[in-house]
């Protein structure tokens, strides 16, 4: 996902509260941009848009189609006008309309990614040690986690589109519920590492925590140095990138994983596929 500038938190958050007092179920935008790959089942493009207004300035990122009918056809370079839908937990494109075609741009082969020269993990490996800042502002290695097995994910406070970031954050207050109502899974810790350390301060992690009734008992939420949390993530799969003037300029993939007690490595979740019920199930002790 490739967002781009500065978006305020506090839509963000009031989007959160819309949603649990019963909001606004569907919000329509007007979308237009230009394709750049369409997956084989055809529900899902990433496309390249202009600035949303009223929701979000331009960025790269996939859209899913609930309908294959509506990018059936359509190729990379095509240039379409469609609605963007944007319900409480998803989002996706209808009324896709191609209105003419241009060569698509060369991404420039300056821009820096995270994951350049840093081996992935696997299950096993022990996860590096590095140095956080929690919501309350301590410092804390990622090793304070251990004797706990820790759920880790990345995202950042910013983020406007509904099934990524804040579909993370809805997961994990899930499983928070889970663990507290469940004594075999006591001594799991949940772990939120924002990878935008200059707009999610310690005071704007604890605000979003506070709004998503973390109990910091069993949910943790972490910044820190950029390059240091950028190389910890790649670790895991996360491909980060940052505009070369404008840091708040950030394109991203999802990652969520698992780490034993010990600190090492047992299983990785790639993008927003997972469930709640999946993690469990893979926590819960067997037989």
């Amino acid at each position: 996902m490739r967002i781009h500038k500065a978006f305020s938190s506090a839509l963000l958050l009031a989007a959160l509260a819309a949603t649990a007092c019963g909001g606004p179920a569907r919000r329509e935008y007007s979308l237009q941009g230009q394709v750049l790959s369409v997956s084989e089942d055809r529900k899902e493009a990433n496309i390249k848009h202009e600035a949303i207004a009223g929701f979000m300035p331009a960025m790269t990122m996939p859209y899913k189609a609930r309908d294959a009918e509506e990018f059936s056809g359509l190729q990379p370079g095509d240039l379409i006008n469609a609605t963007l839908v944007v319900i409480s937990n998803d989002a996706y494109l209808e009324n896709v309309k191609k209105v003419g075609e241009a060569p698509i741009e060369k991404a420039p082969e300056a821009t820096p990614t995270a994951s350049s020269g840093f081996e992935l993990l696997k299950p096993g490996e022990a996860v590096p040690n590095t140095r956080f800042t929690d919501q309350d502002g301590r410092e804390r290695e990622f090793g304070s986690f251990k004797d706990s097995t820790v759920v880790v994910t990345f995202i950042y406070t910013r983020c406007p589109m509904p099934d990524f970031c804040p579909l993370m954050d809805r997961h994990f207050a899930t499983l928070q519920a889970a663990l507290k109502a469940d004594p075999a899974l006591r001594n799991v810790h949940l772990v939120s590492v924002s990878f935008d350390p200059i707009a999610d301060t310690p005071p704007v992690l604890k605000k979003h925590a506070d709004a998503l009734g973390a109990d910091p008992a069993y949910w943790t939420f972490l910044t820190g140095d950029r390059d240091e949390i950028d190389r910890f993530a790649s670790r895991f799969g996360v491909t980060l990138t940052r505009g070369m003037s404008e840091q708040l300029d950030i394109a991203h993939n999802l990652r969520t994983a698992v780490v034993d007690p010990k600190g090492a490595l047992v299983k990785s979740y790639t993008g927003n596929a997972w469930t709640p019920a999946q993690l469990l199930a893979d926590l819960r002790p067997v037989g």
